[in-house]
C-alpha cells in the first residue's frame, strides 16, 4: 500500500466518526453528514496520491465534507427555484449543551428517548463508533439487513422529530444516560474484540475513545454510580490489553495471561473507583457489578489467587439485575471452579446461546476438564465456525488441536 493509501486507511479509522459529528452538527442531517464525508474521503482517494498526504488529515477531509455540502445544498435550492439562505451556511451557537464536544453531542442526539432503545444503540454505533453494518450486526446477533432497516429507520426519525443535535440539558440526562453507556459498551468492546475477522486483534483507537467520551460523561453526571462503573469496568479492561494478544496473533486467556504486563495505573484508577462506589452505600447497578468482578480478577497476582467464591457471589447479585442467557454463562465459569465443572456443564447446557461463539467455547473447556474430548471437539468446532475474530480462532483452534485423540 502506498504512503497515501496508508495515510487513507488510517484516517477512515480514526476520522470518520469525527468528521460525521462535526458535519451533523453543522448541516442538521444524519444522512447528509454521512454520505458527503463517504464523498470526501473519495476525494481523498483521488488528490492525497497526487498532492500529498495534507498535514491534518482529520481538518482536510472535514472541510472538504462541509463544502461538499454546501455545494449540494446550492444544487438543490436552484433546481427548486429556493434562494433563502440555508442553516448551516452560518455556524449555530456553540456552545451546545453542557460539554462543546461534538462527539459526545452526537451521542445523545443518537439516544434520544424517542427512539427505541435497540435502534440508538445501533445507530450510535455506526454514527459515532464508525462501525460497520455488519459489525453492529453482530453484535446483535441479528440479520445484517434488519439492522440496516433499523439504522435507516432511526435516522429518519430524528430528521422527521426534528430532534436537535446538542447536549440536553443537565436535567434531559437521566433520560438519555442509560442508552448512552450501553452505547460506550459496545464501542469498547468492539475495539477489545473486534468481531471483523478482517481487522486486527485489538483496536486500541476505538477503546480510547469510549473511555474518552466516558470520562466526559461522568464529568456531567459525578453522581452516578453507573457512569462510574462503566469507566472502572472499561479501565481494568484495558488495563489488561497489553496482555491479551500474544506475538503470534493468538488471543491469550486471562488464566494465561502475563500480569505483570498489566497496566498497574489504570488497575489503581479502576479499583479507587470500585472502592468509592462501595463505600457509597448505595445499591449497584449492572456496570457497577461487572466492574467489580473485574477487580476480583485484578487484585489476584496469579490465577490461583482469585477469589472465585467472591467472583460467584457478584455474578449472583448481577443475575438479579440483569437474568440473561450471556450472564448466567458468565457465572457458570465461576460455578466450575468453586462447585466443579460437572455442574457448571449442566448449567450451560440450559442456554439458549446456540448462535453465540462463547457459549460453545465455554461449552467445550467444560467437557475438555471431564475428559469428554470428542464433544468437546465438536463443541470447538462450533465455537470456531462462530467466532468473528483471527485471534479468537487462533485459540480455539489451538485448544482443540490439543485435546487427546480416540
Amino acid at each position: 500500500m502506498t504512503d497515501a493509501g496508508e495515510a487513507i486507511t488510517r484516517a477512515h479509522r480514526e476520522e470518520w466518526a469525527q468528521v460525521v459529528a462535526t458535519l451533523a452538527r453543522r448541516v442538521g442531517d444524519l444522512d447528509i453528514a454521512e454520505e458527503m464525508t463517504a464523498e470526501a474521503f473519495a476525494t481523498a482517494v483521488e488528490r492525497w496520491p497526487a498532492d500529498g498526504v495534507p498535514p491534518n488529515p482529520g481538518a482536510w477531509l472535514t472541510t472538504t465534507a462541509y463544502r461538499k455540502a454546501i455545494d449540494r445544498h446550492r444544487r438543490e435550492a436552484r433546481r427548486e427555484k429556493k434562494h433563502k439562505e440555508a442553516l448551516m451556511l452560518s455556524d449555530p451557537p456553540e456552545p451546545l449543551g453542557a460539554i462543546d464536544d461534538d462527539r459526545l453531542r452526537l451521542v445523545f442526539t443518537c439516544c434520544h428517548p424517542a427512539l427505541a432503545m435497540e435502534a440508538r444503540i445501533a445507530l450510535t454505533l455506526r454514527m459515532v463508533g464508525g462501525l460497520t453494518v455488519p459489525e453492529i450486526a453482530r453484535a446483535f446477533l441479528v440479520q445484517e439487513t434488519a439492522m440496516g432497516q433499523r439504522i435507516t429507520r432511526a435516522k429518519g426519525k430524528i430528521k422527521a422529530a426534528k430532534i436537535p443535535y446538542r447536549v440536553p440539558s443537565r436535567e434531559d440526562l437521566p433520560a438519555r444516560v442509560t442508552g448512552v453507556l450501553a452505547v460506550l459498551y459496545l464501542i469498547f468492546n468492539e475495539g477489545y474484540l473486534p468481531s471483523d475477522p478482517e481487522k486486527e486483534a485489538l483496536r486500541s483507537d476505538l477503546t480510547a475513545e469510549a473511555i474518552r467520551l466516558t470520562r466526559l460523561v461522568r464529568a456531567l453526571m459525578p453522581a452516578d454510580g453507573e457512569v462510574a462503573g462503566l469507566l472502572a469496568l472499561m479501565l481494568l479492561t484495558e488495563a489488561r490489553r497489553a496482555a491479551r494478544v500474544s506475538a503470534s496473533g493468538e488471543l491469550v486467556a486471562l488464566d494465561e495471561q502475563d500480569r505483570g504486563a498489566w497496566n498497574r495505573e489504570l488497575i489503581a484508577e479502576g479499583h479507587a473507583l470500585v472502592r468509592a462506589r462501595l463505600a457509597s452505600g448505595q445499591a449497584p447497578g449492572r456496570y457497577q457489578i461487572l466492574a467489580a468482578i473485574n477487580a476480583v480478577h485484578t487484585d489476584a497476582r496469579d490465577i490461583r489467587d482469585t477469589d472465585w467464591s467472591q467472583v460467584l457471589a457478584l455474578y449472583n447479585q448481577l443475575l438479579r439485575l440483569d437474568p440473561s442467557p450471556i450472564v448466567r454463562l458468565n457465572r457458570a465459569i465461576a460455578v466450575a471452579e468453586i462447585d466443579g465443572p460437572e455442574v457448571a456443564l449442566a448449567e450451560v447446557e440450559r442456554l439458549p446461546l446456540e448462535g453465540y461463539h462463547a457459549f460453545h467455547a465455554t461449552h467445550a473447556d467444560l467437557l475438555r476438564r471431564l475428559g469428554r474430548s470428542e464433544e468437546s471437539r465438536a463443541a470447538y468446532d462450533r465455537a470456531i465456525a462462530l467466532a468473528g475474530n483471527t485471534a479468537e480462532t487462533a485459540y480455539l483452534t489451538r485448544r482443540r488441536d490439543q485435546l487427546a485423540r480416540p
